[in-house]
Parts: C-alpha cells; structure tokens; sequence
C-alpha cells in the first residue's frame, strides 16, 4: 500500500496523470497493448481531466468501464457512460472501448462484457472509494467471494444520498434501484490499482478504510490486500488520518 497526500484535487490528478502514464507505457512496450478500468463519480474528475492528456498510445489501450446503473438511459446526465464518453472516449483513440450497458437486455451484455474481460489481465485500474467505502457498487455488505466479473447490486441508501449529493439525482428515490458493477474479486485481479480520492467528504472512509482490518462492512479495506494498491489523497480526505499514515 503507497499512500500519497496532495495539496489540492487538481494536484492529485495531475499526479495520478502521471502514474498513469508510467503504468501503461510499461504494459504497452513489455507486451504490445495496455489494458485499463475506468471509474466515475466527481472524485475523478481531475484525474480524468489530465489523464486525457497524457503521453500515451491510446491506439494500443482497452479500456473497460467499472459500473452503470440498470434500465438509465445514457442520455440521463448521471449515466457513467455518457460521463466517460463527454471526459475521456471522445478525447483520445482507444483500441477498444467496453463500456456498461444496463439498459435493454443487460444480462446478455453482462455475459459479453466477462467473455471479454477474462482473456487478459487488466493492467491498471482506476478505483475510487465511495462515501460508505464502497469500492465500484459493491457497498456494504460487498460480497469477497463471487468470481464472476460483472454483476448485479442493490445500491444502499447511503450510495443513493451520495449521488444525490453529488448532483446526479434530484432525490434518493430517483436514483436506480440496481446496478451493474465490477466484482470485488475482478478488481482485485487488476495488477495495479490506483484509487483517486479527494474531498472532505471522503475523509471517513478513508479513515475507516485505513484504519480496520479488512471488513465487507467497509468494502474498500479488501484493496489493503492488492499488492499493488496505491490510494492517492488530498488534504481534505486525509485530514481524519493520524500522521503515520498520512
């Protein structure tokens, strides 16, 4: 686990640019092409902001999508799939793009996106941590133990509020019921993760994250077990850690 703490959001992301940046680089020369899992949510926003401007062959990158809600249609401006498209796909030339689809019949794109994701690793993946600790959709309790790739959750009360808070919904009862999202098990198989978490109101779980031992009831704690899991902070999520750790 590498802990880095940044003066500001915009700091954090240029920085994770930059991480980035090395990551794939290293996975295109050693074999080819590079493969990548995006998230969403407003915490990533500056990364994506400088990550679309990285020094990066995306002609030999795949990138695959973390989560999306079921049966929202893509023009909903909470769709994660309008997000990425608006602040990454159509600012750089991907190989290949594997994007969520919950709308329509998404059990049989369920089963296409995990033919696809299990024939080669994930080189890096982008995982950011929710208000209740979730890590993708899977909140508390989040599941260790399912090995498939992609599956459906019910989304808990507090994550409702969280999008809510964050501008994606009007009021909890319009945010969806379900959703489609990456296992904790397939996160976990990602050889590296790098989770971009700033904001004040991140600092809780933060703290808890870093301070339990691993809990489904914090799901986020299971990335402490990843090998090479890098958490990248501001001031103002790191402000409830002790000083060992930020």
């Amino acid at each position: 686990m590498n802990i880095r703490v940044f003066k500001s959001s915009d700091e954090l992301g240029k920085e994770a640019s930059m991480f980035c940046e090395a990551v794939i680089n290293k996975a295109i020369k050693e074999n080819g092409s590079a493969r990548i899992v995006l998230s969403t949510g407003a915490s990533q926003f500056d990364t994506l902001k400088h990550l679309i401007h990285a020094n990066i062959n995306w002609s030999q990158v795949e990138m695959f999508h973390l989560d999306e809600y079921i049966n929202l249609p893509e023009t909903h401006k909470a769709s994660f799939r309008k997000y990425l498209k608006e602040r990454f796909i159509s600012h750089v030339n991907l190989k290949k793009v594997y994007l969520v689809d919950g709308e329509g019949d998404y059990e049989a794109k369920i089963e296409e996106l995990n033919k696809e994701l299990i024939k080669k690793p994930v080189d890096l993946a982008l995982i950011g941590i929710g208000e209740n600790a979730h890590i993708a959709f899977n909140d508390p309790p989040a599941d260790f133990e399912t090995e498939t790739p992609y599956t459906i959750v019910r989304l808990s009360d507090t994550c409702k509020n969280q999008q809510v808070h964050e501008g994606w919904f009007d009021t909890p009862d319009d945010v969806p019921e379900y959703a489609i999202s990456m296992s904790v098990s397939q996160i976990l198989k990602s050889k590296v993760i790098l989770s971009c978490v700033p904001y004040k109101v991140k600092a809780a779980a933060i703290k808890n994250t870093i301070e339990n031992e691993v809990n489904p009831m914090i799901p986020a704690t299971i990335l402490k077990t990843h090998p090479d899991w890098h958490l990248y902070l501001d001031v103002d999520s790191a402000s409830l850690l002790g000083e060992t750790h930020a």
